[in-house]
């Protein structure tokens, strides 16, 4: 299962991702917002975050109007890697190196096309599960 939640500045985006997941069949927790009225980015990150943390979701999507607000709270969060990712390489890439659990993506940065191939490379690539990768991540949560 998979945490979403967004503030005001990634609803629209948010609506695409749902939508996306939807179609290829995967379960989502959706922690809100629920519209475009300006709210709170921390409350959302946190929600996706504890739903990581408790093992009720196995992953996170947050989106903020640049990703970066949601990205710095989710992180702040013990065992949350919440990578920034406005490409496909580094989606790819902090699954493979840093074991990510939570991507975080700019609702005024990227546009949808690109966002939902972001979110699927993400989803679908696994941990390398390199023994240099698992002692960075041991550091990381010291």
């Amino acid at each position: 299962m998979v945490a979403l939640g967004c503030d005001h500045g990634g609803y629209e985006l948010m609506q695409e991702v749902k939508k996306f997941l939807e179609q290829k069949g995967i379960a989502y927790k959706d922690f809100g917002t629920d519209s475009t009225a300006s709210t709170d980015y921390p409350i959302y990150a946190k929600l996706v975050g504890r739903a990581v943390q408790s093992g009720e979701c196995e992953k996170g999507i947050l989106i903020c109007g640049t990703g970066i607000g949601i990205s710095i709270t989710a992180n702040k969060m013990k065992g949350i890697r919440c990578a920034l990712c406005h490409d496909v390489f580094s989606a790819e890439a902090t699954r493979q190196h840093n074991d990510a659990n939570v991507l975080a993506m700019g609702g005024r940065v990227v546009g949808a096309g690109l966002a939902l191939k972001i979110v699927d490379t993400f989803l679908s690539t696994p941990f390398s599960n390199e023994e240099r990768h698992k002692r960075r991540i041991a550091q990381m949560e010291e």
